[in-house]
């Protein structure tokens, strides 16, 4: 077997064994260089969704090695020179039950922890708080419901002033999200003209944002990543500056959420007021 066809599967292997500990190659809340695994899981559903990959992960690796071992074995037993006469059989009962039944169970295997995920990232029971999310061409509004009807737009900032103040090249944005840590946030997101996707790795959310229609998910934040910005991307190709739509999420604790709050409610425009008067206060 050439190296070229060895080569996929001893990535897979790689990518299993780095998977198993992403710490070693990937960053909380932003993506390393040759990152092979997940960025560190900080939500619930971000633990839950980072063990259903490295359960996925584990199946696609077992099934991989099993159908390798039987071509390689069907390639030693049955080759010309051992199996001269080749035999006529067709049908072989247990290999068809066999063949028929275990993609059966594993997909069952992959489903019942799917299903709970799923269920889990929609379920939003008690929140504390709701978070606005409105995907524009190309660019992100925010809304904030519960904290006084504020909103703000947060544009990605040019490389070269990025570069100059040592932030993130095409992530940091002029206006970071700000969330409060052990807080359980609803996340509402649409859009004003095209598809959109708000994709978040650390927090495990990757979701639509569609126009003329609500999407909803939720997310929390432990209070030992209060400091930590967590960054993100618009994964819907919805135009030609679609690389150009970073998210930034920065985590704070209830003071200091509450103080820029005060700040915010000053600085931002209010969703109840006109749409002219908005515009004349964020001016």
């Amino acid at each position: 077997m050439s190296i070229k066809m060895l080569f996929p599967i001893l990535l897979l292997g790689l990518a299993v064994l780095t998977g198993l500990d992403s710490t070693a190659v990937a960053a909380v809340g932003q993506p390393e260089p040759w990152q092979l695994g997940l960025q560190d899981p900080v939500s619930p559903v971000a633990v839950q969704g980072h063990d259903f990959f490295i359960l996925l992960t584990w199946l696609m690796t077992i099934v991989t090695v099993i159908v390798l071992l039987l071509l390689l074995y069907v390639l030693f037993r049955f080759s010309r020179k051992r199996n001269p006469t080749p035999s006529k059989t067709t049908h072989h009962t247990l290999l068809e039950i066999v063949w028929t039944v275990a993609p059966v169970l594993i997909l069952l295997i992959i489903a019942i922890p799917s299903f709970r995920l799923l269920y889990f990232a929609d379920r939003v029971e008690d929140a504390d708080m709701t978070l606005k999310i409105i995907g524009k061409q190309w660019y992100w509004t925010y809304e904030y419901p519960d904290s006084g009807n504020f909103t703000f737009d947060s544009l990605m900032i040019d490389e070269e002033t990025a570069v100059a103040e040592g932030k993130m090249r095409l992530l940091d944005v002029d206006n970071p999200v700000v969330l409060p840590v052990d807080t359980n946030i609803r996340l509402i997101m649409t859009s004003d003209d095209v598809i959109h996707n708000w994709a978040m790795p650390s927090l495990f959310i990757k979701l639509d944002a569609v126009p003329g229609r609500l999407n909803e998910t939720w997310t929390r934040i432990p209070g030992e990543y209060a400091g930590t910005t967590f960054y993100g991307q618009c994964s819907e190709l919805c135009g030609v500056n679609h690389a150009y739509m970073p998210i930034s999420v920065k985590a704070v604790t209830m003071e200091e959420y509450e103080a820029w709050v005060a700040t915010a409610q000053e600085k931002f425009a209010s969703v109840d007021l006109p749409s002219s008067v908005s515009v004349a206060s964020a001016e």
